[in-house]
């Protein structure tokens, strides 16, 4: 699977961020996409997973903030980032995977090359 991430940037807290991800088309419909971040020192965690009939997942932290759509007759998805933190601030990385796989786990799937999402005080 070959993954392009864009949307990546710089807000204020409080702000918004829209984050797109295309990937190809020949596997995008057989699993499941989204995204995972990793901050300086700290352990890449998930941040929202899409299955292909649409099931979602989401780390602790976003849930109520972002949320996660896809769009299967463009072969993207996106995460729409609401009401940024600081802590929000990472490196962002498009994935897929399987529809069957953990969609908690950390190292499986493909992944893109990573957009910086910076969120000032």
């Amino acid at each position: 699977v070959q993954l392009q991430a864009s949307g990546g940037g710089l807000v204020q807290a409080g702000g918004c961020l829209r984050l797109s991800c295309a990937a190809s088309g020949s596997i995008f419909s057989r699993n499941a996409m989204g995204w995972f971040r990793q901050a300086p020192g700290k352990e890449r965690e998930l941040v929202g997973m899409i299955r292909s009939g649409g099931g979602t997942f989401y780390g602790d932290s976003v849930k109520g903030r972002f949320t996660i759509s896809r769009d299967n007759a463009k072969n993207t998805v996106s995460l729409q980032m609401n009401s940024l933190k600081p802590e929000d601030t990472a490196v962002y990385y498009c994935n897929a995977r399987p529809d069957y796989a953990n969609m908690y786990a950390k190292s499986i799937g493909s992944w893109g090359q990573g957009t910086l999402v910076t969120v000032s005080s």
